[in-house]
């Protein structure tokens, strides 16, 4: 289904350069510190400086591969940064166990186990797997109510194989979740 940028969702601001994402996302992890447990790296992850200071992921495509491989809505979030409207994916109210993958690399990514049940419109989990994601610093989300103006920031949160954007750190009800666009997530039902 084809994205109208006036009803479905809406761009947040134009990508990071990957130097900036990088020294986002080293901030991001000191703010984050004490609210979230680090992990070290896997063995298996392929996460490289290169010699220009950007990253390389294990899992690349051109943006004509990005585009075939996804709706319209899931390119608009995964690689633009939008954010959906609430309540315009099913996942937001899913309640199956399973796991939650990345729509842009099929790595898993949350556990239905650490689900939220928040009626804000969004898929909401206490933390995801373990080198899963990466976290970076956004721009004001006109969703959560701010204006493109404001100088709110949030704590984004990427895909750590892909470096597809997935939502964002919030505190709702007094809970740091990370706050998931349904759009960039399939899920897997658990084995019956």
């Amino acid at each position: 289904m084809p994205h109208n940028t006036d009803t479905k969702t809406l761009p947040l601001t134009p990508p990071l350069s990957r130097r900036a994402f990088i020294g986002t996302t080293a901030l991001s992890a000191m703010a984050i510190g004490a609210a979230s447990k680090a992990y070290p790296a896997a063995p298996s992850a392929k996460l490289e400086m290169t010699e220009g200071g950007g990253f390389s992921y294990e899992v690349n495509h051109s943006e004509a591969e990005w585009r075939e491989m996804l709706s319209d809505d899931s390119y608009f979030v995964l690689r633009e940064g939008a954010t959906e409207l609430p309540k315009s994916s099913p996942l937001w109210n899913e309640t199956r166990a399973g796991m939650y993958r990345c729509k842009g690399c099929d790595l898993d990514a949350f556990d239905a186990a650490w689900k939220v049940p928040l009626d804000k419109g969004w898929v909401f989990f206490t933390h995801s797997q373990t080198n899963a994601v990466l976290t970076g610093i956004d721009g004001p989300v006109p969703q959560y109510g701010n204006a493109m103006t404001s100088d709110a920031a949030f704590f984004e949160v990427h895909c750590r194989r892909c470096g597809s954007h997935l939502g964002h750190l919030l505190t709702v009800e007094r809970q740091q979740v990370h706050c998931i666009n349904g759009a960039a997530l399939n899920f897997i039902p658990a084995a019956a």
